[in-house]
């Protein structure tokens, strides 16, 4: 039972991970294509960092939505240890014990699992962000720079 669990989970979150990042990302390009042709290069900076923001706060919510299904489950006994051990699984380093009952340790591998593929997820859309982050300051900065 703890498998299924663990893998509707992981396509849970998968799912809720690649709907909101999907939903920053054609955001940001929106809005930075926008300003980019408009010269507004400060405006892209500033969509960059609030998407960083944004991105951070996905993850956070994550963490959330695993604790929240570990209360549910009756697996944990309160909120914050299953807000810490969740996050401890999810970011991988490993800080908590195993809180988890017997039966239902392999959790904490889908856990571990989601936020692998997450972070793989966002990182290719930041190296896309950061790319155009690049071509604006590029467009604002380089011809100033030329004169020196």
């Amino acid at each position: 039972m703890d498998i299924i669990l663990g893998i509707f989970g992981l396509v849970f979150v998968l799912m809720f991970h690649g709907s909101a990042l999907n939903h920053m990302v054609m955001r940001f390009e929106l809005l930075t294509k926008k300003n980019l042709e408009r010269g507004k290069y400060n405006w892209v900076f500033t969509h960059f960092y609030v998407a960083f923001i944004v991105i951070a706060l996905i993850h956070i919510s994550e963490i959330f939505i695993w604790a929240a299904f570990l209360l549910l489950l009756k697996l944990v006994p309160n909120g914050i240890d299953a807000v810490l051990f969740a996050g401890s699984c999810y970011t991988t380093v490993g800080f908590v014990t195993d809180l988890l009952p017997l039966g239902w340790k392999s959790l904490a591998f889908f856990i571990a699992f989601s936020g692998l593929f997450s972070v793989a997820w966002t990182t290719s859309a930041m190296i896309m962000m950061t790319g155009v982050y690049k071509q604006a300051w590029l467009l604002k900065y380089a011809p100033k720079k030329k004169s020196l």
